[in-house]
């Protein structure tokens, strides 16, 4: 229970961090559209806006997507390794 409580709040606490982190890009991102774009506010840089927006978020999805499969994959293989580093100590124990 106390541990999935921790794990909980760890998420908790990364996802406010990137929420803070998006809503600092966003600004950044319009404070550079206001400046190509005299009038920031016209449907095409907003359409420009949210296309650029969109891209970056997909790319870095399947980015963060494939670094989480190789994470996992390395987590197997240790616990695989581990597991058959017990197997060989357990059979060693009965030996004796």
């Amino acid at each position: 229970m106390k541990q999935e409580v921790i794990q909980k709040l760890s998420t908790l606490v990364a996802a406010a961090f990137g929420l803070v982190a998006a809503l600092a890009w966003n600004d950044t991102i319009k404070a550079i559209f206001a400046k190509v774009f005299e009038e920031p506010n016209t449907v095409p840089a907003m359409l420009i806006y949210s296309t650029v927006v969109t891209v970056i978020a997909v790319v870095a999805t399947i980015h963060i997507g494939k670094v989480t499969e190789k994470a996992k994959e390395i987590n197997a293989l240790s616990m695989d390794k581990i597991s058959k580093i017990n197997n060989i100590i357990k059979s060693n124990l009965k030996k004796k």
